[in-house]
C-alpha cells in the first residue's frame, strides 16, 4: 500500500540544453524544473544552491566525482556575476577541469552552443 508521495532527488538521465530560464527554474526536455541545476554528462541534477549561496568544493562534488568527462564548468551565478572562491578554483584545476563565471543567462546560452559542439562540458546554473 502506498504511504504517501515520495520525493525523490531531481535526475534527468541525459544531455539536454536548456530552453527556457527564469521565474526560478528552468525547461529542458519539455519538462521543467523549479530551483537550480547541476548539468553534467551523466545527466541533469537539482541542485541546492541558491543566488548568494557561496559556491563550495562541497556543492561541486558530484561534479569532481565526473571530473574525468569534463574539461570546462561554466558557473551561472545568478542575475549578477560573481567570482568562483579561490579553494573551489585550485580544486577544479586540480581535477583538471577549466571554468568560467557568468551570469546565469549567458551560461545557459553558452551551455547550449558548447552542447551543440559535443564538447566535454559541465555547467552549474543557479535559478534566477
Amino acid at each position: 500500500m502506498a504511504k504517501g508521495i515520495i520525493i525523490r532527488e531531481a535526475h534527468f538521465p541525459g544531455r539536454s540544453p536548456i530552453d527556457a530560464y527564469g521565474n526560478g527554474g528552468f525547461r529542458f526536455a519539455d519538462m521543467s524544473h523549479r530551483g537550480s541545476l547541476l548539468l553534467l554528462p551523466s545527466g541533469i541534477y537539482g541542485w541546492d544552491m541558491r543566488e548568494g549561496d557561496t559556491l563550495t568544493i562541497a556543492s561541486l562534488q558530484r561534479l569532481l566525482d565526473e571530473a574525468d568527462k569534463v574539461e570546462f564548468l561554466l558557473v551561472g551565478t545568478g542575475v549578477d556575476l560573481k567570482r568562483i572562491p579561490a579553494d573551489v578554483k585550485a580544486a577544479l584545476l586540480a581535477a583538471g577541469i577549466g571554468s568560467d563565471p557568468m551570469s546565469t543567462g549567458a551560461a545557459v546560452r553558452t551551455y547550449n552552443v558548447m552542447l551543440a559542439e559535443d564538447r566535454p562540458v559541465a555547467a552549474a546554473l543557479i535559478a534566477v
